[in-house]
Parts: C-alpha cells; structure tokens; sequence
C-alpha cells in the first residue's frame, strides 16, 4: 500500500513536457540559489532563454515545468544538485517528479522498487499499463484520458527511469547506486524517500 500523502483525490496528470529535465535543472538550479525565488527564476530562465529552445512558446513550457520540478526539492538538495555528479542530479530529479507527480511516485513505489526487492528483473510498458488499471478503479479522472495522451505520459516516465539510469534502454531494472549524500538527504524525510528507488536501502519507515 502506498505512502505517498495525496493532496486531493485526483491524479496531477501533465508530465508530457520534457522528460526527467536534469540538464534543464541544473541550469536554473544556480539561479535559485542566487536568487531564492522560484518565480524570479522563472522569470529570468525564459527572458534570457537559459534553456535555448527554439520557441518562445517551447521555453516557457520548459521552464515552468522544470521550476515545478525543482520546487519539489529542499533548498539542501537544490545545493547538492547545482554541484552534482550526472547520476546525482538524475537521481535528485527522480526523486522530484515521485514528489511533483503522485501517479509517477506511486509507480515507483509499488511496481519500479517492488518488482527489484522481488528480484523481478525486468519492467516494461504491460507493468505500467497493469498499474494504471488498477489506479482507475480509484481515479476515474484515468479512465477519461485519451490513449495518446496516455501512451506519452507512460513514454515520459520510461525515458525518465532511463535518463535516470534506473532502467536499462532494455528493460533491465538498475540498481540504484546512491551517494552518501544524497542517501542521506532521501532518507531524512518521512518516510523515506528511498521507497523511489530500486533500492534495499530506506524505505521501510
């Protein structure tokens, strides 16, 4: 059963923007710690076109959701991203979209870490499918979305499990590799949010 505290009954449903967005992090990140104000962040990310897309329209996009990410995570962890190794700030953007997006940590949770604690080596797209029908017997707002909508948020989770190097571009599972200090920034909280991860560490309070 997931702990994972739900506040309000629906699934938050707009993760179709980018993917895990750890390049995208850790150049606004400086700008936080500068600044301290997320929407100055946002503000100064898209006059400046920090992102360097292509549109007016794709950098507002990006940046809006990369600032909804970032705000998931403690002033600690923004400090530890902006200065992070590549598999630190993947695994500290993880951690943000379970926090951000309710249906994304509660896969992880239940289905990404289970299936390594159970030594199930493998996950693919039948496992999030499964998942997301037993989720609409609670959320009807699943049942309404529409099939293209559904299939690019499940290919956005995949590509985020991937970017994050927690799933193999074969559908391997893999093992999370945590630094200490990351470790210990995940497990502070509570509970711990090392449940995110494929894992034997955290998790179990």
């Amino acid at each position: 059963m997931s702990r994972i505290p739900a506040e309000s009954s629906r699934y938050v449903l707009s993760f179709t923007t980018g993917a895990l967005l750890a390049r995208e992090a850790a150049a606004l990140a400086p700008s936080y710690l500068e600044l301290g104000e997320w929407e100055a962040v946002r503000d100064r990310a898209v006059a400046n076109n920090t992102l360097q897309a292509r549109t007016f329209r794709t950098a507002v996009l990006m940046v809006r959701e990369t600032v909804k990410r970032l705000s998931a995570l403690s002033d600690s962890e923004i400090e530890v991203l902006a200065d992070a190794t590549p598999s630190e700030r993947g695994y500290l953007m993880w951690a943000a979209a379970c926090r951000r997006y309710a249906l994304i940590g509660e896969f992880a949770e239940e289905v990404v870490r289970e299936r390594f604690l159970v030594l199930a080596s493998t996950i693919g797209y039948d496992e999030f499918d499964g998942f997301v029908r037993g989720k609409s017997l609670w959320h009807e707002e699943l049942s309404s979305v529409k099939d293209s909508t559904m299939q690019k948020l499940r290919s956005n989770v995949f590509k985020m499990l991937t970017d994050a190097e927690l799933v193999s571009p074969g559908g391997h599972i893999v093992a999370a590799v945590l630094s200490e200090r990351v470790a210990d920034l995940l497990d502070a909280r509570e509970p711990s949010d090392l449940r995110f991860f494929p894992t034997t560490q955290g998790g179990a309070r």
